[in-house]
C-alpha cells in the first residue's frame, strides 16, 4: 500500500459528480460508500437536479489515497464520472488563529449538518483583471473586504452552513464553496445577497453550480431508478 498522502493540517476533499446508467450495481455503490465511512472518511451523497449530473458525492478524509480508492470503487460499480473538484479544508488567511471551536469546524467539519437537506456546490476564484486585480490590493484592504463579506453571510446563520475549501494549485479555481441549507430558496438568497459585497461584485469569478437534495446512498439510488 502506498504511504498516505496527507495534508499538514485539515482534510483532503473531493466533490465527484456521477451519471447513473442502466448497468450500475447498486449494491457495489453502497458497499463503496460503506467502506469509505468504515475507514473513517465522510461521504455526503446528494441527488442532483438538472442535466450536469445525477449523483454527487462529497468525500472528506485525511488521506488522498483513500479518497482515490473510493473514486475507483464507485467507477467500478458502474457510475460514470462527469465532473470533479479537488480541494483541502483550510483556515482563512484573514483569521489564521481562530477560537478552537471555529478552527475545528473549518479544518474538520462534520457533515452533513442536521436539518439542512439542500446541497449546493460551486467553485470560485478572485479576478486578476487589469482594473480588478484582487492580488494587487494590500492585505489590510483585502481583509476589510472579506470582513464585510463575512458579515453579510452571518445574516444566514442557522439557515445556511457554508464550507469553503482551498484549491489553489489543486484545481481550476481557487476555492470550492459547499452550501448546506434548510430550503432551496435559502441558497438563492445567500448567493444573491453576497454578490453585492465589493469582494464579490468586483473581484469574484464563479464556476458551475450544482444543486440537489442530500440523502443516504440507498435512497439516492432508489430515486435515480437503481433499486
Amino acid at each position: 500500500m502506498p504511504e498516505p498522502s496527507t495534508p499538514s493540517i485539515g482534510l483532503a476533499v473531493t466533490h465527484l459528480f456521477w451519471r447513473v446508467g442502466a448497468d450500475v450495481d447498486a449494491a457495489a455503490v453502497a458497499a463503496a460508500v460503506d467502506a469509505a465511512t468504515a475507514a473513517g472518511d465522510q461521504v455526503v451523497t446528494s441527488v442532483i437536479l438538472g442535466h450536469k449530473a445525477d449523483l454527487a458525492t462529497m468525500a472528506l478524509g485525511p488521506d488522498q489515497w483513500r479518497l482515490r480508492r473510493f473514486q475507483t470503487a464507485m467507477s467500478a460499480a458502474g457510475l460514470t464520472l462527469v465532473s470533479s473538484y479537488v480541494s483541502l479544508t483550510e483556515l482563512s488567511e484573514y483569521n489564521p488563529d481562530p477560537p478552537e471551536q471555529l478552527r475545528e469546524a473549518r479544518l474538520n467539519p462534520q457533515l452533513p449538518p442536521a436539518g439542512k437537506p439542500v446541497f449546493c456546490f460551486y467553485p470560485m476564484s478572485k479576478r486578476r483583471n487589469i482594473d480588478q486585480n484582487w492580488y494587487e490590493l494590500d492585505f489590510e484592504r483585502r481583509k476589510e473586504l472579506m470582513y464585510e463579506h463575512g458579515m453579510s453571510g452571518r445574516k444566514f446563520s442557522g439557515r445556511v452552513l457554508q464550507v469553503v475549501t482551498g484549491s489553489t494549485g489543486l484545481d481550476e479555481y481557487e476555492w470550492g464553496v459547499t452550501l448546506f441549507a434548510e430550503r432551496p430558496d435559502d441558497v438563492k438568497s445567500v448567493v444573491y445577497t453576497l454578490r453585492f459585497d465589493e469582494a464579490s461584485a468586483r473581484y469574484a469569478e464563479f464556476g458551475p453550480f450544482y444543486v440537489g437534495m442530500i440523502t443516504d446512498i440507498a435512497t439516492a439510488l432508489d430515486e435515480l431508478g437503481v433499486g
